[in-house]
């Protein structure tokens, strides 16, 4: 493989030509921009990470910003992650493998795969033999597959916080055969803090990083026996996570009976904008759990902040976070810690609708 970096210049040009061939809804030219840029002598590493993975990430930037659609946003993924097949089998990404053998995959109900497979494709280029088992890897089929086939490392993939007991079941579950863990994506915080708190054997914040630390080895684990997850989060004796998680249809539930009363603009609202209400409530509950797990405030503070984001600039009132917080005060007022962020939450909307100012408004 090439060492060779192009220039920044060069290779914001090639940014530029495949951000227009994706938001264009076309293929075949994203596939021309890259595989061009092969011929012209871009080695394939930096084709994946530093062409393909900025303009992806960029998309996710637009569609926050909601200057993509969803569907747009779904469109330009599904071209990048073609693109990245058809240069798996370009001439430029071929290596025969020399190492040892890698399992990349994402855990279970996490479907931002591109990370992953990135990952998977740069091992490849530096010759480990790699098997990418793709987005919602259930624990139990991750096992097996190592108990079949066995791996050297496990590289576990998780953009979404709400994953993460999950990816926590998932981590024990490897080590405890005997496979240490790699743990990266967005979920695990950008300093890799809950990758540590949930006891992965290494964390790394990019796919180069990550390969370095793979080829550098990482000390085979040795069980526990009878490890539990309230090994390495005692926080969990209060229960408090288990019984939200529980409740979370109950509030869900509870929470869109009351909003009317609490925000007289929701009883305009149409079906579909209830049903949208329904899952932006389930989230913010989803994310009150995983908080609650993981005894980490800011996962959820962080979360409102963005929701708030997210809503303005779809022209949706954040002041309708207020409520929802609100009535969920009142059906965990007996639980400490979510009484603890559900206020601290307040003071984070509050704060965020304070700068926003007045904006023209309409129903979401």
């Amino acid at each position: 493989m090439s060492t060779h970096t192009p220039a920044a210049p060069r290779v914001r040009g090639l940014q530029d030509r495949l951000w227009a061939a994706v938001t264009d809804r076309d293929e075949h030219a994203a596939a021309e921009v890259v595989f061009t840029a092969l011929d012209d002598g871009i080695d394939a590493e930096t084709a994946l990470l530093d062409v393909i993975a900025p303009v992806q990430e960029r998309v996710g930037t637009e569609w926050a910003a909601n200057r993509l659609s969803v569907a747009q946003e779904h469109a330009a993924s599904a071209i990048a992650e073609r693109v990245i097949a058809a240069l798996a089998h370009h001439p430029a990404g071929r290596t025969e493998p020399w190492r040892g053998r890698v399992t990349v995959a994402c855990v279970d109900q996490e479907w931002h795969v591109l990370p992953a497979r990135l990952l998977a494709e740069v091992l490849t280029l530096r010759g480990w033999q790699v098997d990418f088992l793709g987005a919602q890897v259930p624990t139990p089929h991750l096992i097996g597959h190592l108990h079949n086939h066995g791996a050297d490392v496990v590289a576990l993939s998780s953009s979404i916080p709400t994953r993460l007991p999950t990816a926590h079941a998932a981590i024990t579950a490897c080590q405890a055969v005997g496979v240490p863990v790699l743990a990266g994506g967005a979920a695990f915080g950008s300093d890799g803090r809950h990758a540590r708190r949930l006891g992965a054997d290494a964390w790394e914040p990019d796919a180069r990083s990550a390969a370095r630390r793979i080829a550098d080895g990482l000390p085979v684990p040795i069980p526990a026996a009878g490890r539990q997850q309230i090994d390495d989060l005692p926080h969990l004796g209060d229960q408090e996570y288990t019984l939200v998680a529980r409740s979370r249809t109950q509030l869900v539930r509870e929470v869109l009976a009351q909003l009317e009363s609490r925000f007289p603009a929701a009883a305009a609202y149409t079906e579909q904008q209830r049903e949208h209400t329904a899952q932006d409530i389930a989230h913010i509950v989803d994310y009150l759990g995983v908080a609650l797990y993981m005894d980490d405030d800011e996962l959820f503070t962080g979360f409102l902040e963005w929701t708030a984001g997210i809503l303005e600039a779809r022209r949706v009132p954040a002041a309708s976070l207020t409520p929802v917080l609100d009535v969920l005060g009142t059906e965990l007022k007996d639980f400490p810690r979510s009484t603890r962020l559900l206020g601290r939450a307040h003071t984070v909307v509050d704060a965020f609708l304070a700068t926003a100012g007045p904006r023209p408004r309409r129903l979401g």
